[in-house]
C-alpha cells in the first residue's frame, strides 16, 4: 500500500522560521467548522471532536481501500463580529469567531464526506453535521513561528504586523494559526505555532 506524506509533500506550507517571511500559499482543500466563543470553552470542544472524527474517518475509510495518507495539523481562522482580531487588544472571547481547518489530500470529496457523515455522527455527536469540505486558497501571506503559550502571542503578532508594514503591505482576510504541537503532551513553553496573515499591497 502506498502512503501519501502530506506533511512531507507540502512542508514548505506548513514550516515557518522566527523571523517573518513572506510565503504565496497554493489553494487546498480543507476539512472545516464553523464556531464562536472561548477555545476552551464546550462548543469548540465539541467541534474539534467532530473535525478530527471526520478526519480519521475519512482516512481509516480511504485505508480500507488501499489509500493511505497522514493527516494534517489543525489550523484555525480567528475574527470578531465587526472588527479585526487582535491579541494585543483582544475583545471578550465570547465574540471571537472561529473556523477550524484540517487539509485534505485532493482526491477527498464531498461524496466521501457524506457517505462518513452517520458514523462520525454516532460517534462525535451532532456537531458532524456541521463539519465542511471546501476549497481556501490563501495566496500571498506574511508569517512568523511563534514557540511559547497560545496566551503569549501577541508580540509574535506584533512583530508579524509589523513587517507586514515595512514591507509595504497591509493585511487582509482573517489571522490564521497552525497548530505544530499538541497542546495535551507539549510543555506550553515548547508549543509551536504558524502564525500567517494574507496581505496585499498598500
Amino acid at each position: 500500500m502506498t502512503r501519501l506524506d502530506l506533511r512531507k509533500e507540502l512542508k514548505r506550507f506548513y514550516t515557518a522560521k522566527k523571523k517573518p517571511e513572506l510565503i504565496d500559499v497554493p489553494e487546498g482543500r480543507f476539512l472545516t467548522i464553523l464556531g464562536r466563543g472561548d477555545p476552551n470553552g464546550p462548543e469548540y470542544q465539541e467541534a474539534m471532536q467532530a473535525l478530527y472524527g471526520m478526519s480519521y474517518t475519512l482516512k481509516f475509510g480511504q485505508k480500507a481501500e488501499g489509500r493511505d495518507y497522514t493527516v494534517m495539523h489543525l489550523e484555525g481562522l480567528w475574527w470578531v463580529e465587526g472588527g479585526v482580531f487582535d491579541l494585543n487588544d483582544p475583545a471578550p472571547r465570547e465574540q471571537w469567531r472561529w473556523k477550524s481547518m484540517i487539509r485534505q489530500p485532493d482526491f477527498i470529496t464531498g461524496e466521501m464526506v457524506e457517505e462518513a457523515r452517520p458514523k462520525v455522527r454516532e460517534k462525535s455527536g451532532p456537531k458532524a453535521d456541521e463539519v465542511e469540505l471546501e476549497s481556501f486558497h490563501e495566496g500571498l501571506s506574511a508569517q512568523v513561528l511563534h514557540v511559547g503559550p497560545y496566551s503569549e502571542e501577541g508580540l509574535t503578532i506584533k512583530l508579524l504586523h509589523g513587517f507586514i508594514e515595512k514591507s509595504g503591505y497591509r493585511p487582509r482576510g482573517d489571522h490564521h494559526e497552525i497548530y505544530l504541537g499538541d497542546p495535551r503532551r507539549t510543555k506550553p513553553e515548547n508549543l509551536k505555532t504558524i502564525l500567517r496573515q494574507p496581505v496585499e499591497l498598500r
